[in-house]
């Protein structure tokens, strides 16, 4: 039976007239149907959100930590119900499911399980790291003690909007510790991932979460636009020219492109043979398809030589079969996004002041190949004169990145807002610079990749102070 993904309304499945075929990348019969959401009834539901707050508000933080714990495992290894017409999906079901829609090979698709799966098992962690090591009694009964202080938090939102991408399952850790904070969610997931998210959900059900704390809702841009303005909690993934539309809009947590980047101080450079496979990580982990991925190395100089050497690094990425063990590059769903990326670099380069380093390298010289119906792009450096260059400070999805040369007392002032930050330099005084930059959302100092993390530090905003704030309180 082909499987059918239904809505989730807090909770209960429904479907509605608009069924859509959901159909492999590589062409072919389809995978499974998924049922559209409109935004009329979205906006409806949206109404009344109090059901899953008072569902989750029964039980104690520590019990929604012990079901998260209990939900990762089941994410991995479980089978879970897709709708409610017996269809059952294990853990090879939905990779294989993922991998057709996706165009992701398997070993990513592994890899990104067991990422989740740690996230699950490291909410506890995370919610002490985005607390500040509040006790977690606080949010059971609205005030307590932290440090000698009395502190009150209250929520900000009755449930938290998120608007999810295609371009990597793993964006889904950003929202799993929500239900630890009793908070429900509102979920539109990306036109070719439905998947993840449903497994998420499915596992937290299973574990003994309310499921009135899920909803779901498969939507065109007007279910987004719907749940964007009817959450008062949003979290939002796009590209630059959806997520500037909300970047000074407090209720949305916007999350675009990260331009993460890799500086090289005065007192390191000489040494940069070091840390090429820290770069070439940073470039390449996850198929460069993370906000925290690097797409752009700054040094004080041997730019040329650290460019060919990347390059060489990562020619071995190659277009590879979905479930060759060796496969690290991920194929595009859609293809006009293939062909926008390739095009936009392609004019980049022909503004001059850029050269692709890769080219002489990669077998055929092509950057973008089609291999078994699907669409590639090879890894690709650029060398750029200047980060003002159109493609010198630009973020796209796959292993890219632009090598720049400059003095370090130019780059702080340079780089502009920077997810990412990996610091390669011992220097105390830059390094009290780069510490005090508030352009820099995550700084990674010594010998660390850009998409190293740890469980106790918030990715992109705190999702504690997005959900609750603090207020005064005064107890008699």
């Amino acid at each position: 039976m082909l499987p059918t993904i239904p809505l989730l309304r807090q909770g209960e499945v429904y479907r509605s007239l608009d069924v859509h075929d959901i159909c492999p990348v590589q062409g072919g019969d389809p995978v499974a149907r998924i049922t559209m959401a409109n935004s009329g009834l979205i906006k409806r539901d949206l109404l009344n959100l109090s059901v899953g707050r008072t569902a989750l508000q029964k039980f104690s933080t520590q019990d929604l930590l012990d079901i998260t714990l209990k939900a990762g495992d089941i994410f991995l290894n479980d089978e879970l119900p897709v709708g409610d017409e017996g269809v059952i999906q294990g853990p090879d079901e939905y990779l294989h499911s993922l991998a057709a829609t996706s165009g992701l090979p398997h070993s990513l698709i592994r890899m990104n399980m067991e990422r989740l799966h740690g996230v699950f098992a490291q909410v506890p962690t995370i919610l002490k790291g985005l607390s500040r090591g509040m006790s977690t009694d606080v949010l059971d009964v609205a005030y307590g003690s932290q440090s000698g202080v009395t502190v009150s938090f209250v929520p900000t939102t009755t449930a938290l909007g998120v608007v999810l991408p295609s371009n990597s399952p793993a964006v889904n850790a950003l929202w799993i510790p929500s239900i630890a904070m009793k908070t429900p969610v509102v979920l539109k997931p990306g036109r070719e991932e439905p998947w993840t998210p449903w497994r998420v959900m499915q596992s937290f059900i299973k574990a003994g979460a309310p499921a009135e704390a899920f909803s779901f809702y498969p939507a065109h841009h007007d279910g987004s636009s719907a749940i964007i303005r009817n959450c008062n909690r949003v979290m939002l993934f796009g590209g630059d020219d959806t997520v500037k539309q909300y970047e000074n809009d407090p209720r949305v947590e916007v999350h675009g492109a990260g331009r993460s980047k890799i500086l090289i101080g005065d007192d390191e450079i000489e040494n940069w043979k070091n840390h090429l496979d820290l770069m070439v990580r940073s470039i390449s982990a996850n198929s460069g398809r993370s906000c925290i991925n690097a797409s752009c190395v700054i040094v004080p100089k041997y730019a040329n030589e650290i460019a060919d050497a990347l390059a060489e690094a990562l020619v071995s990425m190659k277009a590879r079969a979905q479930d060759d063990n060796e496969a690290t590059l991920s194929g595009f769903a859609n293809p006009k996004m293939a062909e926008w990326i390739n095009g936009s670099i392609e004019d980049g380069l022909e503004e001059g002041g850029a050269k692709d380093i890769s080219l002489e390298k990669r077998e055929g010289g092509e950057r973008y190949v089609q291999r078994g119906g699907m669409h590639y792009m090879l890894p690709t450096i650029v060398r750029c004169d200047s980060i003002e260059h159109p493609i010198g400070n630009t973020e796209f999805l796959f292993p890219y990145a632009s090598v720049i040369e400059m003095p370090q007392d130019k780059m702080l002032d340079s780089i502009g807002k920077s997810l990412a930050v990996a610091a390669i330099t011992k220097d105390s005084s830059w390094l009290d610079e780069l510490i005090f930059a508030d352009h820099i959302e995550r700084l990674n100092v010594g010998a660390m990749p850009t998409n190293h993390i740890e469980w106790d530090q918030p990715h992109e905003g705190n999702l504690f102070e997005f959900l609750y704030r603090r207020r005064s309180i005064q107890v008699a």
